[in-house]
């Protein structure tokens, strides 16, 4: 594979989406982070799959698209992984512009996960997500909830009830699962280090200081992380509960052990 990288492009206005003749296909909600690259990597190992990547107009999204092309650039996820979907859900006329996912300054370093919440952030993943698959005859989507996830649309009931609306207003049988549901990030990490995932290419940070889609063309150099939001700090902890050396490009390591 020559591992040449190209910027994704926005989502075409009409797409003309293909109906899978394989509906065993599972669909990956993809966001080039550690949990959803790993989840890609498990489950394109046992079929199939369909990575998604939902925008809604958050400030790192840049970086985070730069992520998954990296990512499946590396050709590191397995074999069985079809051409990126690439969708999106603006929010910005939702969220106020003063909302640190939109001017881009997130929560510090050890700000508790209860409060970097981001309202229906699920729902509208898994609403644009459902929609496309019921038009390509898919009937699994996956997400990388965690074990952690103390939201209320990362619950196992939102997920019956979310996958139960879907199947009854598209009139397609959707099935919503979260195989790490029951996982913590650092397993995640130790999984995604057994199955060779370029763990160093994804990115799970709310502020990246630069996008490497800047450097040269068909470079698989990182973006680097900021080091100083409660993402980074997620990330690092899980690296360092994992027992797995963290090579993650970090602008401020103050916080880095």
């Amino acid at each position: 594979m020559d591992n040449q990288i190209t910027k994704l492009p926005n989502s075409p206005a009409n797409p003309q989406i293909p109906k899978s003749p394989n509906p065993h296909i599972s669909a990956v909600l993809l966001s080039g982070g550690l949990d959803s690259a790993v989840l890609l990597a498990e489950e394109a190992s046992r079929g199939e799959v369909q990575p998604i990547y939902v925008s809604a107009g958050l400030a790192w999204e840049q970086a985070e698209r730069d992520a998954v092309a990296r990512l499946l650039a590396s050709g590191r996820v397995g074999s069985r992984v079809l051409p990126l979907v690439s969708l999106s859900v603006d929010m910005r006329d939702v969220y106020p512009a003063t909302h640190w996912s939109i001017k881009g300054r997130p929560p510090a370093y050890h700000t508790p996960d209860e409060d970097v919440y981001l309202p229906g952030r699920n729902i509208i993943l898994l609403a644009k997500a459902g929609v496309y698959c019921a038009a390509a005859r898919l009937e699994r989507l996956v997400l990388g909830t965690l074990a952690h996830n103390p939201f209320p649309d990362a619950t196992p009931e939102f997920r019956s009830a979310m996958a139960h609306a879907l199947s009854l207003g598209l009139a397609h049988t959707l099935r919503i699962d979260a195989p790490y549901a029951q996982v913590s990030k650092a397993e995640v990490v130790r999984r995604g280090a057994s199955l060779g995932v370029p763990l160093e290419l994804t990115l799970s940070c709310m502020n990246p200081t630069g996008t490497g889609l800047r450097a040269p063309y068909g470079d698989l150099s990182p973006t680097r992380h900021c080091g100083a939001c409660s993402k980074c700090r997620e990330r690092h902890d899980a690296f360092l509960d994992a027992g797995v050396t963290d090579t993650t490009h970090y602008a401020d390591e103050a916080n880095i052990r």
